[in-house]
């Protein structure tokens, strides 16, 4: 559900949020004058996790976990250092915070280590094919597999409404004595709308799990695992300032007994019994391999930042440059906006607003904004081409701490530019 801000009739202005850290700390953009819209896409790195990712290749480089030593031991404790910290930026115990190798690695992981070993045939996963891919393939795949074993779940999809939000109303009427998980978009990657399912509290079996896909909420604004009653949660850290290829996957710990490994190997927790693989303690259950080391540290790196800027000035200061942003397009011609913030009733944003525009295609579009120098994401937003409306054919916005309001208000002029030559 979309929380909403006070009413105003006038527009956000930069007086209403605090100072935030100057565009210097994000070195690629210090050395343009692009201006970059596309945050949602990935996020722009700040000086410490830079420098994290080089001090690992340049001093000091091991491996944690695997060594007694000064360097390893060293490096071990930074990494669990970087493990009880984000455990405590989303409010949950270290045991239950994974590393991966990004949000898809993680829903993945859920669908191979929690979906094959607890569905059994006619349970029931409810999704919504309109979330991201990485939100909907790992669920198609996971029945494939066990078809495989003789056992058919049931991929019941659930609408979304004219705000982008789960609709909850459908949602319900769709849950059945066989639902076992509910997935969802926490912060939807291309409406801009926060589903919290938190109407369905008290009124569905509590055996059911809940899946938040976390990807464009963290680091974008507060999120409490324990507040959602989430069960599992996914988190990619080059949406939150820190580097690709590493991701978090929350599993809450009354499920920790329902999970397999699903990347049994070295440092995986399992060992050999005499009827094969006996699964061992968690976090390390569900962490087979070597880590990611430099971009967990790039993620430790990250949340400092974050601990020190503030996640609710981030929130407050994406939903003002949400405001200015609809505010500015909504006068100009032949301008639709999909589902999201310009449909609320009230005053909310998160950093995320896409739209049409008649007369030319989304892609063009784009590539007229790129060289007039604003970036932005155009075409469908890896939403499956397969299972959802071609309306997500569309130009994102998406703004972070190092955006503007002079930016935001020079984009809408040239939108609206844009829009009179093509009409």
């Amino acid at each position: 559900m979309q929380s909403c801000a006070p009413a105003s009739t006038a527009g956000p202005t930069p007086a209403r949020v605090p100072a935030l850290p100057p565009r210097e700390l994000f070195p690629a953009l210090a050395e343009t004058s692009d201006v970059y819209l596309d945050s949602a896409s990935t996020t722009q790195k700040p000086l410490p996790v830079i420098e994290a990712v080089r001090r690992y290749h340049s001093s000091r480089t091991a491996n944690a976990g695997r060594g007694t030593y000064p360097w390893a031991g060293g490096l071990t404790r930074e990494i669990e250092s970087v493990r009880e910290r984000m455990a405590a930026f989303i409010h949950a115990d270290a045991d239950e915070v994974v590393f991966t190798g990004g949000a898809t690695a993680g829903l993945n992981a859920v669908a191979l280590s929690w979906g094959l070993a607890n569905l059994a045939d006619g349970d029931e996963i409810l999704y919504s094919p309109r979330d991201h891919a990485s939100n909907v393939y790992p669920w198609h795949h996971l029945r494939r597999l066990l078809r495989g074993f003789g056992r058919e779940i049931v991929l019941t999809p659930y609408r979304v409404n004219a705000m982008g939000e789960a609709d909850i109303d459908d949602l319900e009427r769709r849950i059945g004595p066989r639902t076992r998980m509910i997935t969802v978009g926490h912060l939807h990657h291309v409406f801009g709308a926060l589903s919290t399912l938190e109407e369905l509290r008290g009124r569905i079996d509590p055996a059911i799990a809940l899946c938040f896909d976390c990807s464009q909420s963290g680091g974008h604004l507060p999120v409490d695992v324990r507040e959602l009653e989430a069960d599992f949660a996914v988190f990619s850290a080059h949406k939150m300032f820190g580097a690709p290829g590493t991701g978090v996957l929350y599993c809450r710990r009354r499920r920790h007994g329902e999970l397999m490994p699903f990347l049994p190997g070295g440092n995986s927790g399992v060992s050999l019994g005499d009827s094969g693989l006996v699964a061992g303690a968690m976090p390390q259950l569900l962490e087979g391999g070597t880590h990611n080391l430099p971009g967990i540290l790039a993620l430790g790196a990250a949340l400092e930042v974050f601990e020190r800027v503030g996640l609710e000035a981030i929130g407050t200061h994406n939903r003002a440059l949400t405001q200015r942003l609809i505010t500015g397009l909504r006068p100009v011609p032949g301008l639709e906006f999909l589902p999201g913030p310009a449909y609320a009733p009230c005053e909310t944003g998160y950093g995320i607003v896409s739209f049409t525009l008649d007369g030319i295609s989304t892609g063009d579009l784009g590539f007229v904004l790129s060289e007039l120098g604003f970036l932005v994401r155009t075409g469908t937003h890896c939403v499956p081409a397969d299972d959802a409306p071609r309306d997500e054919d569309s130009v994102r916005v998406s703004t972070h701490i190092y955006n503007t309001f002079d930016e935001i208000d020079r984009f809408t002029e040239c939108v609206a530019t844009i829009a009179e030559e093509v009409s």
